[in-house]
This record gives C-alpha cells, structure tokens and sequence, in this order.
C-alpha cells in the first residue's frame, strides 16, 4: 500500500480538526473474479416436532435442524411443502452454492489550500477554498504536490498552493450462500397383481414347555426271580395225618387218667 502512494506521490494527510467540508471523497470498488463451491448432502427424515427437524444424514450421523422458519419451503416432487407437511421416511437433498467474491474498496480524499503556516515535520496551516484556516497534521514520509512537483513538509513555504490526497484502499470478501432443498416421498411397497392368488396363512403361536434334560438311559435294576412254589407230596400228607393222630392219641390218654383220678 504504501508503495503504491510513494509510486503516485500521494501521501496519507491526517486532520487535527473535525470540519472536512473542503475534503472530496470519492469511493471505487473493484471486483475480482468470483468463485463458487457446490456441497450436496443427502438424508432421510428420522422425526419432525414442531419446528425441529431430525434428519439421519447419508453417512449415518443424526443431525437435529431446529427452528425451521414456517416460511422455509422444499421441492418435493414438483410440490412446495413446509416444515409441517414432513413426514419419516422422506429422503432430502440439500443443494449449498456458495459464492466468494474478492472485492476492492478504494477510497480517495482530496484537499488543496494555501500554506498560510507549516511547522515541519509536524504540521501545516492551509487557507481553504472557503477562506477559512485549517490545521492538519503532517504525517511520516508525507509528500505535497506543489505545481506538479513533489515536497516534503520542510520544502512547504507560506503562500504555497498544495494538493494533498489520502488514499485507503479496503481490501474485503463477500461471502454469499444460495441453499435449496428438494424431497422425495417414500416409496410405497409394491401391490400385488389383480389376478394372482393370495394364499392367507394364519399363524398359531403353540407354547410347548420346556423339554427335560437329555439324560443316558438308566436300566432298570433286575427284580430278583420269585423261589419256585413248593406243593406237598403224597409223603408230606401222610407224615401229617399221622403227627394228628398222635396228638390226639395223647390227649385222650391225658384226659381219661384225669377221669380216673376223680373217681
């Protein structure tokens, strides 16, 4: 910047005083070339409260939009549709433009007197065009045009007419964004054919209970052959009639000594 002053021989004049009606200020802008920047993201909408939008964005984050301003419209399939018409299961297409645009804001201030006293390297009085004294400040390095000619403040001599212009040169950027939102409905499963069968197939839930443990097979334990059923012999009922005849035999002996003791 200050180069390119140096390059024009024009210097920065500072004011001491507030009153600038005899300054002209003259403003340009020059404009550089534009840039623009293309973002498209995709998502499906997740939920919709009131004004708040929730959306699972394409690579599977969950972004929440909140504050969607009732005037904010989407494109879905040729419709304007609002915040509120948004329903889970819309996919979302969101288009981001951006435009940089490199900008030059250059403003020039212009004055010219006469010298009616200067104090290099500090300051100079300059009579204006409207007659009236005016004191300004002289910066460092500050150069005068006097008939063509470039001075310092020590080559400024009282009845000197001088030129002195302040030039600012702003440089700035403007950011600009166009956002556009497009949608698209669900897509709803596809119907059957009208002439195919439909088979009905009722479901019934059976609740079976808990099948036991599988166990190894046990034997069971052998039951102990019953003894072989004893019958009596011939000889067996011969032995018994006889010990029956013999008892009897006693007891009739013990009951007729009995007799014969009474009488």
């Amino acid at each position: 910047m200050k180069s390119m002053v140096e390059a024009l021989a024009i210097a920065s004049l500072a004011f001491a005083l507030g009153v600038n009606a005899q300054v002209q200020t003259t403003t340009t802008t020059t404009t550089g070339k534009a840039t623009k920047e293309v973002q498209v993201e995709h998502g499906e909408v997740v939920t919709v409260a009131g004004n708040d939008l929730v959306v699972k964005m394409e690579d599977g984050t969950i972004r929440d939009f909140p504050d969607i301003s009732e005037s904010a419209r989407i494109d879905v399939n040729g419709k304007q549709l609002g915040i509120h018409d948004l329903k889970p299961g819309m996919k979302l297409q969101r288009t981001t433009i951006t435009t940089t645009t490199p900008k030059i804001i250059t403003t020039v201030q212009t004055v010219t007197g006469k010298v009616w006293h200067v104090s290099p390297p500090n300051s100079v009085i300059l009579t204006l065009e409207n007659g009236q004294n005016q004191s300004f400040k002289i910066p460092k390095d500050q150069k005068f045009n006097v008939n063509g000619k470039m001075v310092d403040a020590f080559g400024l001599k009282k009845g000197m007419n001088v030129t002195a212009t302040k030039i600012v040169e702003v440089p700035e950027t403007v950011v600009a964004q166009q956002k556009s939102v497009t949608g698209t409905m669900p897509t709803p499963p596809t119907p059957p054919p009208a002439d195919a069968a439909i088979l009905i197939v009722e479901e019934e839930t059976v609740t079976e209970p808990p099948s036991a443990p599988a166990t190894a097979p046990t034997t069971a334990p052998e039951t102990p052959a019953a003894p072989a059923e004893t019958r009596p012999t011939n000889s067996n009922y011969l032995l018994l009639a006889g010990l029956v005849a013999f008892l009897a035999l006693i007891a009739w002996l013990v009951i007729r000594s009995r007799s014969k003791a009474r009488t």
